[in-house]
C-alpha cells in the first residue's frame, strides 16, 4: 500500500524559525524488546523522496537555516526499489550549500559506509551521528532483539572515525533490562570507554506495556540496583564529555547562533556541526548568523569562546 501522509504534518518547525524537522518515515521493522514503537506505528514506510526535497526547498525560500530528517531508523530509507537514505541526503545536501542538514535516528545494524562517504564530501552535512548502543553486552543485545553484536558496533564506529574524523558520536544507554547482571553492566562501561562518546543520553529500563520484553521477560533488576547503575554510567560519561570538549579548546568553529545564552542576555548560544553548544558574547552578528567562534573554555555541557573575524 502506498503510505498517504495525510494524518500527520511532514515539517515540524523549532520555535527559533532557523531549525525544522521533516519526517522521512513513519514505523519501524525491527521489534526492540522493549520498544513499543512497531505496535504503535506500524512497519515502515517511506516518502516519496520528492515531496522531501520540495518541502526542503519551501523551508530555504523561508529563511530556515537548518534541516533535521526524521524517522525512527532513517538508515533503511527505501523508496520504491533502489532510493536509499545517502542518495536521499546527497540530495538535499546539494539543495544550498547554507543549509545545515542533520538526521535522526540511526540503526547501528544499517549505517552505511555509503551514507558516511555522503557525510564527508558535503561540508553542510552535520559531522554528529547519533548511534544508539544501547548496551555493551553482546548478552543483553541478543536479548533486546537489537540485530547485532557489540563488535559490529564498533567496527561501525571505526567506519565513522576513518570516513569523518571529526565527527561527534553520541548514543542512547539503557541499564537494568531483564537480566542484566554486573558482568552485562561492566560491558556497557568498557564500550563506552573504547568509544569515548561526546555525549549520552542514559536511561534506567523501565517497562512498556505491550512489548515484546512486557510479555515475556521479567523486570527483575531492582530499582536500587538500576540506580546504582545508571549514575555510574553517568558520571563516566560526564568525564568522556568534558574530555571530548577539552579536546577543542583552541579549536575555531563556525556556529549558528540560534538565541541568546540561557545564563545572559549578553552572550549568544549556537551549535556547530558537531551538534556541541557554544556561548560566547554578543557581536554585530544576528540570530541566524553564521560565525566564527575560538573555543577558550568548556564545562562538560558547554563550549565557551569568542568570534572571530
Amino acid at each position: 500500500t502506498i503510505e498517504t501522509y495525510d494524518d500527520i504534518t511532514p515539517i515540524r518547525y523549532d520555535g527559533n524559525a532557523l531549525s525544522a524537522f521533516i519526517s522521512i518515515m513513519r514505523g519501524c521493522n525491527n521489534y526492540c524488546a522493549y520498544c513499543v514503537v512497531p505496535y504503535t506505528r506500524g512497519r515502515e514506510r517511506s516518502r516519496n523522496p520528492k515531496t522531501i526535497v520540495s518541502e526542503v526547498k519551501l523551508l530555504i525560500d523561508s529563511g530556515y537555516k537548518e534541516v533535521t530528517l526524521l524517522g525512527q531508523n532513517v538508515n533503511s530509507y527505501l523508496w520504491e526499489t533502489d532510493f536509499r537514505f545517502p542518495q536521499l541526503m546527497e540530495q538535499v545536501a546539494k539543495l544550498s550549500p547554507r543549509l545545515r542538514l542533520r538526521f535522526a535516528t540511526s540503526h547501528p545494524k544499517d549505517l552505511s559506509d555509503d551514507l558516511l562517504k555522503v557525510m564527508a564530501t558535503y561540508p553542510n552535512i552535520c559531522k554528529s551521528i547519533h548511534l544508539p548502543a544501547q548496551s555493551g553486552s553482546n548478552a543483553m543485545l541478543q536479548k533486546m532483539n537489537r540485530k547485532y553484536t557489540r563488535e559490529w558496533y564498533v567496527e561501525r564506529i571505526d567506519a565513522i572515525r576513518k570516513y569523518i574524523p571529526n565527527a561527534a558520536i553520541s548514543t542512547d544507554i539503557i541499564t537494568g533490562f531483564s537480566g542484566e547482571t554486573e558482568a552485562d553492566h561492566r560491558d556497557t562501561l568498557s564500550l563506552m570507554e573504547q568509544v569515548g562518546y561526546d555525549y549520552a543520553f542514559m536511561f534506567k529500563y523501565s517497562e512498556r506495556s505491550g512489548t515484546f520484553a512486557e510479555k515475556h521477560f521479567k523486570d527483575d533488576v531492582a530499582d536500587n540496583v538500576k540506580t546504582r547503575r545508571l549514575e555510574e554510567i553517568i558520571a563516566l560519561q560526564r568525564a568522556s564529555s568534558h574530555q571530548s570538549n577539552l579536546a577543542d579548546v583552541g579549536k575555531t568553529f563556525e556556529v549558528l547562533i540560534e538565541g541568546n545564552s540561557k545564563r545572559s542576555a549578553d552572550f549568544y548560544s549556537g551549535r556547530n556541526s558537531q551538534n556541541k553548544v557554544i556561548v560566547f558574547p554578543k557581536t554585530n552578528n544576528i540570530i541566524g548568523d553564521y560565525v566564527q567562534v575560538k573555543v577558550e573554555s568548556c564545562t562538560t555541557a558547554t563550549l565557551l569562546g569568542k568570534a572571530v573575524e
